[in-house]
């Protein structure tokens, strides 16, 4: 019975584990966060990603499938391009990833205030 549960916790969470490990592999890249940074001010096609970066237009399409594929990214076709934007719902689990830790960090600083509040001075 414990195996079956584990099982199906594993492949509830498995999905979620490898959205953001994804997402911040992909982030790591400088050149692939800046085009991330670039687009999250405004939505943008491929070639006006291209014509601000020292990199080609073939190299800036991979990158761009690589924050597409971590979920960061999302691509709308209009007529011959696709117009790259940020992904809400990708943003969102890494930030709830990254939530988790300062969770953490609050609890950590909480337990030891009340730790410092119980000596004596």
């Amino acid at each position: 019975m414990q195996s079956v549960l584990l099982d199906i916790l594993v492949s509830i969470t498995l999905p979620l584990v490898m959205t953001y490990q994804l997402a911040l592999s992909a982030l790591a890249e400088p050149t692939r966060r800046h085009i991330f940074e670039t687009i999250s001010m405004s939505p943008q096609s491929v070639g006006s990603v291209a014509k601000e970066l020292p990199i080609s237009r073939p190299a800036v399409s991979q990158h761009l499938k690589v924050l597409v594929d971590a979920n960061l990214l999302s691509a709308e076709k209009r007529g011959t391009q696709n117009i790259y934007r940020t992904n809400p719902q990708g943003l969102t689990e890494l930030r709830e990833y990254l939530d988790g830790f300062w969770d953490e960090v609050l609890d950590s600083f909480a337990a030891e205030i009340e730790k410092q509040e119980g000596l004596p001075e």
